[in-house]
């Protein structure tokens, strides 16, 4: 059974502050959690509109929300995918987007996908399959076995963060020559060959930035995020609120970035003594800093602890 706790939804809720008759899209609806919230603020009229990559997600969404099913849609796809979406069942007014960009129990522990160094597993980490109704996407297995060192690299350094970058993305390519590499035990063995002892030492795994930066990189989650907050803000409608919780510091600071250049009037550069890029402001941000979870449920979801949430609204 699809199990997953919903994270900071007493705030997502009381800041986003959701009325009767409005619409809802979750573009990561996981096991509905949020959207049944949502639902229960916005009923008798209004309607949800939820996507999800993940075949098990939206069939436990799908139950979860069976009372409220004659104004639910779901849909498998990716976020990015929501423009077509709204197209194809004609769903306005948009009020409030919804994303939790957070990976569920049951993704972290599948035997097939392999994005947890917890367990063995093929090196596949595409969420949701190979084809996922938004076009073809790599596995993690091709780009490891295939792609330049100096790739490699750059997917280590901008998407892990990892310091020790450049020395695994060497030891890949040296193990890669002896052996295919094809689950998460070659993979794990390979980073810890490459790095200090001083570093399995250290509070956070050593192979949790490498996992991080493949899973990433595979899935194209930064790419889609920055592509789909634009779209988001021409398609919602004005008070419409956009409702985004983050759990590392690359998604944050895309949100972040956005919501403070929406919020402005002008994107001049300040040496620039007149403005002259006529940009208009867009957004009001309701959360003047990300909204983190409370020790009570850091306690009792310790997965909560890295979440922050930032809601804004269209102005």
């Amino acid at each position: 059974m699809y199990f997953h706790v919903p994270v900071l939804l007493e705030e997502v809720i009381k800041i986003a502050s959701p009325k009767k008759g409005e619409n809802l899209i979750d573009g990561t609806i996981g096991g509905g959690s949020h959207s049944e919230e949502f639902l229960k603020k916005i009923s008798p009229d209004g309607k949800l509109l939820g996507i999800d990559l993940d075949d098990e997600a939206l069939i436990e969404s799908k139950r979860k929300l069976e009372k409220y099913s004659n104004r639910v849609i779901l849909e498998k796809g990716n976020f990015v995918d929501f423009p077509e979406l709204i197209e194809k069942h004609n769903f306005y007014p948009i009020n409030i987007f919804f994303l939790d960009l957070g990976i569920s129990s049951q993704q972290l522990n599948s035997d097939t996908i392999g994005i947890s160094f917890l367990k063995n597993a093929p090196l596949d980490m595409r969420i949701g399959g190979d084809r996922c109704d938004c076009g073809d996407r790599i596995s993690a297995e091709h780009i490891i076995n295939n792609w330049s060192e100096e790739k490699i690299k750059s997917i280590l350094k901008n998407y892990g963060e990892e310091k020790y970058a450049s020395l695994i993305a060497r030891e890949i390519v040296s193990a890669r020559k002896k052996e295919k590499i094809v689950n998460t035990r070659q993979f794990i063995e390979i980073i810890s060959k490459a790095v200090f002892q001083k570093y399995k030492k250290q509070k956070i795994h050593f192979a949790t930035r490498t996992f991080q930066a493949f899973r990433i990189a595979v899935n194209r989650e930064l790419e889609n995020l920055e592509a789909v907050l634009p779209q988001i803000l021409d398609r919602i409608d004005v008070g419409g609120r956009i409702c985004i919780i983050s759990f590392h510091s690359l998604e944050d600071r895309i949100v972040k970035r956005f919501f403070r250049k929406e919020s402005k009037h002008c994107i001049c550069d300040s040496k620039i003594p007149i403005c002259v890029c006529e940009h208009k402001k867009r957004l009001e941000i309701l959360t003047k800093k990300p909204v983190m979870a409370r020790e009570q449920e850091v306690f009792s979801n310790p997965r909560s602890r890295s979440a922050k949430l930032r809601i804004a609204k269209k102005i």
